[in-house]
């Protein structure tokens, strides 16, 4: 490694990066840098937002291996039979798994509706209210938070567990990854005292127990680097196999794409990154970046900071030309 060129990165990351919390980067299967910024050490956990979504990803490829849901075909209302269709309600009742996996389900909503999202008493069932209306099925609708959780209600009614509980038991015990417990918000004061927080381990829930989906996972850089590593093996870790290949591909090709901003999406995972590479990406620079060309693995967790610096283009000048070889 050149040292010279570390130490640019670092100093890069410490005038224009500021919000970033840690990186670690994994070359060959090993991992070959480590370090913290900011104030962050090594057991600082973060609040990794939409990465969340590529977390929950891998554990609907799990779900699937296990037999526990048939196909992503599926209806997303078989899974919710108790669900009421309000009257004339048509485009709802043709949404797929395959659709919520690929952001490619319409809403009714213009602008995110996050304070009635918020503050109502079921985020499952409020994201169903919203689902549907006049859009098109297939067409691509990035849903930040209000939405994603009816994938997570499905895996819960799929598994008869919770979505901590059925990751832990599946994905984070057998990487070595530590999530401590679930937490629900008893008022906004403490909701936004976990988006600056670094040393909270858990899975954040709405009130009715059901983990979020599209946000609300603390992690560090060395477990999201451990998941990037997963999918670089094909679903394999130290021998055994914890994915099926077929969903890992699946999950890292182009499934949908953001037309106006011309971006590829796999199965709630950014596809097409420089080629052949891949991300989750989670808002304020947070990022599991894949380059299979590569081999290389670079997990940045950042803290809460609105328009933070887009990291695939620091990974690009900074952190590929110093680890490449």
């Amino acid at each position: 490694m050149n040292q010279e060129k570390i130490a640019e990165m670092e100093q890069i990351i410490g005038t224009d990066y500021t919000n970033m919390a840690g990186m670690v980067i994994r070359k060959d299967g090993e991992a070959v840098y480590e370090n913290y910024f900011h104030g962050c050490t090594q057991t600082s956990r973060i609040h990794v937002s939409s990465v969340t979504k590529s977390i929950l990803s891998i554990l609907f490829g799990i779900a699937l291996d296990k037999g526990y849901i048939g196909s992503v075909d599926q209806k997303v209302l078989d899974f919710y039979p108790e669900y009421t269709v309000k009257r004339g309600e048509k485009t709802i009742q043709n949404i797929t798994i395959k659709d919520m996996l690929t952001m490619t389900a319409p809403y009714k909503y213009k602008c995110n509706p996050y304070t009635k999202y918020f503050t109502s008493a079921d985020w499952v069932k409020f994201s169903l209210d919203v689902l549907g209306g006049k859009g098109t099925v297939g067409e691509f609708r990035y849903a930040p938070i209000v939405g994603p959780d009816i994938l997570a209600g499905i895996l819960v009614k799929a598994t008869g567990q919770s979505v901590f509980d059925f990751a832990t038991e599946n994905l984070f015990a057998p990487l070595g990854i530590t999530v401590e417990k679930t937490v629900i918000f008893r008022n906004k004061e403490e909701q936004m005292a976990f988006y600056k927080a670094t040393d909270r381990s858990v899975w954040v829930a709405g009130p009715t127990g059901v983990n979020t989906a599209g946000w609300g996972l603390t992690l560090s850089p060395v477990d999201m680097a451990k998941i990037g590593q997963l999918f670089l093996n094909g679903g394999v870790w130290e021998g055994t196999r914890m994915v099926s290949e077929e969903w890992i591909a699946e999950s890292a090709s182009e499934q949908s794409r953001w037309k106006q901003r011309d971006l590829p999406y796999g199965y709630l995972w950014w596809a097409g990154v420089d080629g052949s590479g891949y991300a989750a990406i989670g808002d304020g620079g947070n990022i599991i970046y894949v380059s299979p060309e590569r081999n290389m693995v670079v997990a940045i967790t950042s803290l809460f900071y609105p328009k933070a610096k887009d990291r695939i283009e620091f990974i690009k000048e900074y952190v590929e030309p110093v680890f490449e070889k």
